[in-house]
């Protein structure tokens, strides 16, 4: 008897420190995972700071915020305006398709659509999230931009419109899927409530629902813009390359994105401000969706605290 206590109890003992081994393992190896994410963006931030300054050590600041761009010239230019309007133009136009229709996506499959419709549409709209962005930018250059053309005769074979409307359909799915996420994670006892009261299913939709889930739906726009600014394939190959400040939609305009993209195909030799250029303008890049998501987490702390 006194041998099978002992037996168990260094049984038990061997067992405790096997737990506490693993204790100790296991939470170091989760932080150590956690932390590559936070390296790899102090890496990046590092580096695009480090090469950054060397451009601007070489370029006036009040030259890096004029129209005229022209880095491969004998007297190179460095105007970002350009493509700070080219990103934007593209992005807002991306975000006026994406974000109605996204959002009435969402309202219809959270508030409105049976279950068997939901199993059937939701697959079919993801579906579009998985498709290649380099197929998108061909489908917007051989596809939509002459059906546009039909319709807008003064269109360029390249131009601002058509990549924006296709950037626009590309972001619809993720904009959906997390609003309609936000959208079902509402308590159903205030969508009782309110019905019990004598509202309608659209007025709960849109006086209950939407206020209430209104930080995830703006996180899902600033998820989309952040997608739209970021986005290269799309814009490089239906967008152009044009460097020339233009308001116009239906004129050829380049993005910050396609600007690295044409530059880091071997058009700028390696140190010289054309090359560092690719920094400043990814800095730029990095600091503009930076601050919107600050933008957005800022909106949705307010709505939080009002709702």
């Amino acid at each position: 008897m006194e041998k099978e206590t002992k037996v168990r109890e260094l049984i038990q003992k061997k067992i405790k420190e096997k737990n506490y081994v693993m204790d100790k393992i296991v939470p170091a190896f989760l932080l150590t995972m956690a932390l590559i994410s936070v390296f790899t963006t102090f890496g990046i931030v590092i580096t695009l700071i480090t090469d950054a300054f060397r451009f601007f050590s070489a370029v006036p600041i009040g030259e890096v915020f004029s129209t005229n761009l022209a880095p491969l010239n004998k007297n190179p230019r460095f105007g970002f305006i350009p493509l700070f309007v080219g990103t934007i133009t593209t992005s807002l136009i991306a975000m006026m398709v994406a974000v109605p229709v996204g959002l009435a996506a969402a309202i219809y499959l959270s508030q409105f659509a049976s279950q068997r419709v939901r199993k059937v549409v939701k697959p079919m709209l993801e579906v579009l999230a998985g498709i290649p962005t380099i197929v998108y930018g061909f489908f917007a250059y051989s596809f939509v931009t002459p059906l546009l053309m039909n319709l807008i005769p003064s269109l360029e074979a390249k131009n601002a419109l058509s990549p924006g409307i296709v950037m626009g359909i590309m972001i619809i799915p993720m904009v959906a899927s997390l609003s309609e996420d936000a959208m079902n994670a509402v308590p159903e006892i205030m969508k009782e409530g309110a019905l019990g009261l004598g509202s309608t299913k659209l007025e709960v939709a849109f006086k209950v629902v939407i206020p209430a889930a209104i930080s995830g739906i703006l996180s899902s726009i600033v998820l989309g813009i952040s997608r739209a600014i970021g986005e290269t394939m799309i814009v490089t190959i239906a967008s152009g390359s044009s460097k020339a400040f233009t308001l116009d939609i239906t004129r050829s305009m380049q993005t910050m994105t396609s600007y690295i993209v044409e530059f880091t195909s071997g058009d700028a030799a390696s140190g010289t401000t054309g090359y560092y250029s690719l920094y400043a303008v990814g800095l730029l890049l990095f600091v503009f969706t930076m601050g919107m998501n600050q933008l957005a987490h800022y909106i949705s702390k307010i709505y939080r605290e009002a709702y």
